[in-house]
This record gives structure tokens, C-alpha cells and sequence, in this order.
């Protein structure tokens, strides 16, 4: 999904997210500006869906939730309101009724590449996600070619680069115990 600046005004937090709730269109929140978010592709949806559907079969029972694009995740003190294409949390606090649009607490985020965002999900929203303390692991999912990028948090604050490539290969997600094999992720996926 791609990005457009809404407008050169600046917004509150306050702002954005009771305009969020009435918007027919989602936009994302960064420093006082929201963002607009524009469609996904074909590709996208369905490894969204793909990813969203093996998180919830897996943890199922566990007490943890798997989101899809629809919910937000709030970084810092309302710095920055994202949303993952795929996020799972396993803490309680994020079950709250009061959390029902936003999620503070994600243990794993996946992003699915597209050629407008692919920067900002490495660099700035990367950066962002460094920030939540309960985040353990972050995928990256290239929805053009078999090649996905699991970072994964090592302690102090640092970040070890997993990288995987072509349709027989695997990974685990530590975070929830999973391994997924990209055959799965990329089911029904037309790779040119």
C-alpha cells in the first residue's frame, strides 16, 4: 500500500484518531500528519491472508490474537499510529474493551512489501517498531518474488537479519512458536 500527505496541516493524535473512526478511507499517523493509504494488489491481499490464516490456526486457544490490516498499533506516546499488515499480541492489556481500535503491545509484526511502501517498512516504520518493547520479531514478505526478511530481536536492542528465498524453503517465528514454509505463505500467488 502506498502513502499520500493528507494535508500540510498538522493534527493531534486526538485529531486523528476521532477522524479516523468516521473515515471511509484508512490513513496512518506520523509526527502530526496523516497519511492516506492507498489499495493493495492482488499478491498483497492474498499473502495478508495467507499469513493471517496460519498465525490464527496455530495459536488458536493460546490467549494470543492475530489482527489484519484493519488495526492499528500506537507507537510511543501517540507518536505514530500504524497499520501492520499482520500483528499478533498475547498480551492481556491488549483485550481490553478500551483497546479495541488500537493495539500497544504486538510481539510480532508482518509487513507485505509493495514497490510504494517497501522503503518506509524498512526505514521509517522499521525504526518506529524498534521502539515497542514487547515486539520480538518483524517480517518483511516480498509479494513479487519468494523472498521474505525476518528481523528478530537479540537483547539489547539489537536485531539479527534472518533472510529466506524460494518456494521450498522455511522459517521459524520464534515469537509464537510457528515454522512456516513459504510454500503456504505464497498459496495462489502468481509470481512473474
Amino acid at each position: 500500500m502506498g502513502y499520500a500527505l493528507t494535508e500540510d496541516l498538522s493534527i493531534t493524535p486526538e485529531e486523528y484518531l476521532e477522524g479516523e473512526h468516521l473515515a471511509a478511507d484508512k490513513s496512518e499517523y506520523l509526527n502530526g500528519h496523516a497519511y492516506a493509504m492507498a489499495r493493495a494488489s492482488d499478491a498483497h491481499v492474498k499473502v495478508t491472508l495467507n499469513a493471517a490464516v496460519l498465525l490464527k490456526s496455530h495459536l488458536k486457544g493460546s490467549g494470543c490474537s492475530t489482527y489484519v490490516a484493519d488495526m492499528k498499533v500506537r507507537i510511543g506516546e501517540d507518536e505514530a499510529f500504524f497499520y501492520p499488515d499482520v500483528m499478533v499480541s498475547c498480551d492481556p492489556s491488549d483485550q481490553l474493551p478500551e483497546q479495541d481500535y488500537i493495539k500497544n503491545h504486538p510481539k510480532l509484526i508482518i509487513e507485505v512489501l509493495s514497490p510504494s511502501t517497501e522503503d518506509i517498512d524498512r526505514g521509517r516504520k522499521f525504526t518506529l517498531y524498534r521502539k515497542l518493547e514487547s515486539l520480538e520479531e518483524y517480517l518483511l514478505i516480498d509479494p513479487r518474488k519468494y523472498a521474505i526478511e525476518l528481523f528478530r530481536r537479540q537483547g539489547n536492542d539489537e536485531w539479527l537479519l534472518l533472510t529466506r528465498d524460494g518456494i521450498n524453503t522455511t522459517i521459524i517465528l520464534e515469537s509464537i512458536g510457528l515454522t512456516v514454509s513459504l510454500d503456504d505463505l505464497y498459496d495462489g500467488i502468481r509470481i512473474q
